[in-house]
């Protein structure tokens, strides 16, 4: 049977009638009079060719063909609220947005702090990107594709935003401490070292453990114990497991550190400022989409707290 051809509103009336007992009840349920909610009844009852109630002085009770249809047509009613609710449940996400960011700093700075972007209702759907190549930027009608980058300011084409400078600080685990104790620069020649070789297209290279032992005041230092990574998360799990010291980006260990999994041997001392920084990299012309500016405006609030309540309690020596 054709769908236009069903007498929609009686259809309702009756599946209401069933579910209350009662003519009165359902037409109160529907705001119209019971008078109304039988007229619809009849006209389906002779639309069908069947009776569907029986009448009753305190009430209708459905025959049972009129329950097997009730029994129908409530779940498709059913199905038609699931349906409308998913729709406007997918309508609540108007904007999507796309970070491409390193992995290092996805994992150990954007990603916990990501949750409370969430949490706070915008209609945002993000996606995040783990790449070390550069993504370019843009906005769309309905969303945008940001960059997290760390490199030298500032960028070609685009507009960068700086969420915060960076500081190369000796890390290591507790436990090592334990062992062997750390108290000046030339004591870490006695472990194994480890250091990550960034991939940047940018000029000039990453500071290294050879860079900090110079602004440490050991120029001549023979580091036989070195290791070099390409990936953050090798050498962060190493020195999280005691094999050594790791020579590492303050923001991408902060948490780490505060949390007691990592200690930082000389405290406040023998920071080394890095050439680099952490920037927020969008389209130089433009506006973004509401959607997107409330993360824009989220995420460079929560680099300002990072700074304010985070980041160490002195300049540290420059290169």
């Amino acid at each position: 049977m054709k769908i236009e051809r069903l007498p929609l509103n009686a259809l309702r009336a009756f599946a209401e009638a069933t579910r209350e007992g009662s003519f009165k009840a359902a037409a109160t349920r529907l705001n119209v009079t019971p008078g109304a909610v039988s007229r619809q009844v009849k006209q389906l009852e002779g639309y069908l060719d069947t009776v569907l109630f029986e009448r009753q002085p305190n009430g209708v009770r459905p025959t049972a063909k009129g329950q097997l249809l009730a029994q129908d047509i409530d779940a498709g009613l059913q199905r038609i609220a699931d349906a409308v609710a998913a729709l406007h449940t997918q309508s609540q996400v108007a904007f999507s947005l796309l970070i491409s960011a390193p992995p290092s700093f996805s994992q150990l700075w954007l990603l916990p702090r990501l949750e409370d972007f969430e949490t706070r209702g915008e209609q945002v759907a993000i996606s995040v990107d783990a790449s070390q190549s550069f993504s370019e930027p843009s906005w769309h009608e309905e969303g945008a594709r940001l960059a997290l980058r760390y490199g030298r300011a500032p960028w070609s084409g685009v507009k960068g935003v700086q969420l915060f400078e960076d500081v190369l600080i000796p890390v290591c685990s507790p436990n090592l401490l334990e062992r062997s104790p750390i108290s000046q620069p030339s004591d870490l020649l006695d472990h194994t070292l480890f250091e990550v070789s960034w991939r940047t297209q940018q000029r000039g290279g990453f500071p290294g453990w050879r860079d900090w032992f110079a602004a440490a005041g050991l120029t001549d230092a023979s580091l036989s114990g070195l290791r070099h990574y390409s990936l953050y998360g090798l050498a962060l799990d190493q020195t999280i497991a005691a094999r050594g010291v790791m020579l590492a980006s303050y923001p991408l260990v902060a948490d780490r550190l505060e949390s007691g999994v990592l200690a930082c041997p000389f405290g406040d001392a023998y920071e080394l400022a890095s050439p680099f920084t952490y920037e927020l990299v969008m389209p130089r012309h433009g506006t973004p989409p509401a959607g997107i500016d409330s993360f824009i405006d989220w995420l460079l609030a929560t680099a300002k707290h990072f700074r304010q309540h985070k980041w160490p309690p002195h300049r540290p020596t420059s290169l």
